[in-house]
This record gives structure tokens, sequence and C-alpha cells, in this order.
């Protein structure tokens, strides 16, 4: 009896028993570059949150209670997507000064949250400032075709991802794909009713906020680079720094910026009155630099009938002459300004 009970002891050492699955993930990686936010939150809208705290060294490990699905996370202003499922252990590593690009997964899921971001990567090698800048149909017909082609390798390579993700996944690129065609549709149309070369329409007499009124004509003899906007428009406001920044580097060359305002009580309750002052305040509070204007009938001035635009923000580039350079001209933020700015000897 004795040898028999030493004989199941010796074969306990040699089994295992079948783990229980563990009712949470586990989340770990490295953020290389880290800066001075030192929390990863781990999201899901407003049903599940998670805050991590980083180690010194950017590196992090928690555990998450969740439901299989997928995930958001953010760091500071960079925002990536995670699919979690109880029992898994996923992981993934970063730059913070190239976030998404430089992401990798690996662990449990990889493949799924590796396919989803390579899937999101390759419209920003396709769908570049310069095609939305200067791109032709025939600029857009390739880069539309490369996406595609770039997609059904990721796929390929991918081939075990269940097919209702990959589903979910055809009809996202389908979307983008569209959704470009449409936004470079408007683009081209613009560019074709407003080709370069051809005289600029004008406007007389808009309020100057520094004083008395400019017309188109006060300004021949240096390029000039046009921002339509509104105080009520968010991404007006958002391009406010951008526009500053090139103005600064810009100061002592031939172009001068002017920026018209189309306020008309929109964002005021229809109040015209309040919409004038909110300019003026706008202007004052913000520091705007450049030639302020304000254009004298909103949406319906003469001049933006002219240059048919019905939203914003839209640019205008015009030469010494005052003839058209790009009636649809990058917006501050875009390489793509400078870049041509720099090709016209500015």
């Amino acid at each position: 009896m004795k040898r028999l009970l030493i004989f199941f002891t010796a074969i306990s050492l040699f089994t295992c028993k079948e783990e229980e699955p563990k009712d949470y993930a586990t989340i770990s990686g490295k953020i290389e570059n880290a800066n001075n936010n030192d929390t990863l939150r781990v999201f899901q809208g407003n049903v599940f949150e998670k805050i991590i705290t980083l180690n010194e060294d950017g590196t992090f490990e928690d555990t998450l209670k969740v439901a299989e699905g997928d995930y958001t996370f953010q760091y500071g202003n960079e925002y990536g997507q995670i699919y979690l499922k109880n029992d898994n252990v996923s992981s993934f590593n970063t730059d913070n000064e190239s976030f998404i690009d430089s992401m990798e997964f690996s662990g449990d899921g990889s493949d799924i949250n590796n396919f989803s971001l390579k899937s999101f990567l390759i419209s920003k090698t396709h769908f570049t400032e310069d095609l939305i800048a200067n791109g032709t149909e025939e600029d857009l017909k390739n880069a539309l075709k490369a996406y595609q082609d770039d997609y059904e390798a990721i796929k390929n390579k991918y081939s075990e991802i269940d097919s209702t993700r990959v589903a979910k996944m055809d009809q996202n690129i389908k979307n983008a794909s569209m959704q470009l065609q449409r936004f470079m549709s408007m683009k081209l149309a613009t560019r074709n009713a407003f080709p370069k070369g051809s005289p600029s329409p004008s406007f007389e007499n808009y309020e100057n906020f520094a004083g008395g009124t400019m017309s188109l004509s006060d300004l021949k003899g240096k390029y000039v680079y046009f921002d339509i906007w509104a105080t009520w428009c968010g991404p007006c406001i958002k391009e406010i720094p951008s526009l500053k920044k090139v103005e600064e580097q810009y100061k002592d060359k031939n172009i001068e910026f002017v920026s018209i305002s189309v306020d008309e009580g929109r964002g005021y309750k229809g109040d015209k009155d309040a919409a004038y002052e909110g300019w003026k305040k706008m202007v004052a509070d913000k520091d705007l630099g450049g030639i302020q204007l304000m254009a004298d009938n909103g949406f319906t001035s003469t001049f933006i009938r002219d240059y048919k635009i019905n939203s914003i923000p839209r640019f205008l580039l015009i030469d010494p002459d005052g003839n058209i350079v790009n009636a649809d001209a990058p917006r501050p933020s875009s390489k793509a300004l400078v870049s041509l700015f720099d090709e016209l000897g500015i």
C-alpha cells in the first residue's frame, strides 16, 4: 500500500491539472519616448474604462475584466484600438514620436490587432497631402487602386482572421475610398472652374479690423493667401495656430495673409450685430495676425459666391497680378502649403 502511495505521488509530479480560464485579460507593452503623461487609458464608449500607470521606462502591465471586443486606448493626445478577451495576454510596443506608425502588437489576438492597424495605416500611405492638394483625376485613380491592392495583400497575410471582422473591414475600406472620391471630386471641380492664371473674382471696400476698408486691388503687387472663415467654425479655429506660424515664417516675403470672416449671425442666434461684435472680440482675444476683413454680406457676398464657397474653411492663393494660383489652396496645417510657396519663390 505504501508503495502504491509513493507511485501515485510520483505520477502527480509529472501531470498538470488543466487550468481554469482566467476571468480577466492581461495587457502589457512599452511606449518609447514617453512624455510627461504617465497613464494609459483603456475604454469602450461609456461602458468601460481602466487607467493603467506606466513605469518610468514606459513599460506597463495590468489586468482588465472585459467583455470580448474592440477597445480604444489613449495616451495623451494619441489613440489606438485593441481587441481584448478574458484569458488573453495581449501586448503592444510603440514610439510616442510616431505613435500609430511604429505600433506593433504581439501575444493573443495579435493577428486581429495587426490586421486592423495595418488596414488603417495604408490610407496614410496613399491618401497623401500632395494628392489632396495637387492630385489629378489620374492620380486619384492610381491612389485608389494602390490602396485596394495593398489591402488585399494585408488580407492575404492575415488569412486566418474571422470572416465577420474581414467583412467589416471590407466595408470600411470601401467607405474610405468613396469618401475620398467625393471629397476629391469637389476639389477637382473647383480647380477646373478656377484654372490657374485666370483673373480672380474681386471685392470692394471690406471693413478692415485695423481701420478703414480694403479692396482686392489694394493688394496688387503681392501674392495673397486668403483664409475664408467664421468665429463659429471649429475647423477654422483649429487652423489658427498653424496660420500664425506660416505668417511668421513669411512675414518679410512678398505675400499678404488675409482672413475674411463670413460671420452673419450663425452661432449668435441669427443676430448679425452680435456676430459682428463676436468677430471683433475673437480677432482681439486670439491676437490674430495678417489682415482681418469682414465680408459685406456673409456667404451671400459677391466675392464668396463668385468663388462658389459654400463650406469653410476655404483657402485661396492669388498672384501679384491678381490672377488665381490655387482656388482651393492647401490649409496652413498642411506641409503642402509651404512647398507651394517655395515652388513659387515667395
